[in-house]
């Protein structure tokens, strides 16, 4: 798998151009081009060869600032096709999924291939990173924008045309991760996958959907005790002594899931608590 560059900026290097208000700009690095806004042009022979975070001039003087995009920038730009992981969720998923390098993942819903960007930086060369997509035209949409961030398409990457519950699997798999409308219909797909101790991640939009996932996971009994959570995401404004937060929050964009798969035969040990009033429909108390 392509490692993004470091050092100064060569020709093919994606770069990022940040102007005074935040604004930013990403193109690719080539010898003899322009890169022209309605602010002026700067050549891209002026980029190639320096560092990093150094000032440019465009041809009406308006200052940029040169850095190669983050992750995060990348993923919020890339064009979608499905609704992207966001990267504050993706970044949860990593820790919280415990990936490793090396560690062989099974991924269901590719969408527009944040997750299996973020997915294959944390396993690297040694994991294995396999993807169902059924639909056709975000499968095509995830393998483009994971060619263009990485500059080609990871060894380690198997993409597949289909649904993954079509699929047989022999406990090889070390993490599964759902990203679909219907996680509660491939569990047991899932549990088949895992290795006994592997976690299960489901990503879900709705309280709906959460409260049936994680129903059908204890009545498996395939899987240890879930949990849940969402993450969001507070930026603050900090000039002089006026620090506060920002009006505009990145809230809810959805719930994970975890839990790990249980050795064969087992029963989870459920947690005991008194159900609150009305948790239940009277035919089910």
């Amino acid at each position: 798998m392509k490692v993004l560059g470091s050092g100064p900026f060569r020709a093919g290097d994606r770069v990022q151009l940040t102007d005074s208000k935040g604004k930013m700009y990403s193109f690719f690095l080539q010898p003899g081009n322009q890169w022209h806004s309605h602010k002026g042009w700067i050549n891209h022979d002026e980029i190639i060869g320096s560092e990093e975070g150094v000032v440019l001039l465009s041809s009406s003087g308006t200052s940029y600032q040169a850095f190669r995009p983050l992750l995060n920038d990348y993923v919020l730009s890339m064009p979608r096709g499905a609704t992207i992981v966001y990267p504050k969720d993706a970044a949860v998923i990593v820790g919280f999924c415990d990936l490793f390098p090396g560690a062989r993942v099974l991924e269901a819903g590719a969408g527009s291939g944040a997750l299996s960007i973020s997915i294959l930086r944390a396993i690297g060369d040694a994991g294995l990173l396999t993807s169902y997509e059924e639909r056709s035209d975000f499968l095509e949409i995830a393998r483009s924008n994971v060619k263009n961030y990485f500059g080609e398409l990871p060894k380690n990457w198997q993409l597949r045309s289909g649904r993954v519950e079509s699929a047989s699997f022999s406990g090889d798999y070390d993490r599964v991760v759902l990203d679909m409308l219907a996680p509660w219909d491939v569990l047991k797909t899932s549990a088949d996958a895992l290795k006994p101790g592997g976690v299960i991640c489901c990503y879900v939009a709705t309280t709906t959907q959460l409260s049936r996932t994680a129903e059908a996971v204890r009545e498996s009994d395939l899987y240890s005790e879930p949990e849940s959570f969402e993450t969001m995401l507070r930026t603050w404004h900090h000039e002089g002594l006026s620090v506060r937060p920002q009006h505009a929050m990145n809230a809810h964009t959805g719930f994970l899931l975890f839990a790990r798969r249980l050795a064969p035969g087992v029963k989870a040990i459920r947690r005991r608590r008194r159900p609150s009033k009305g948790a239940y429909s009277e035919s089910e108390s």
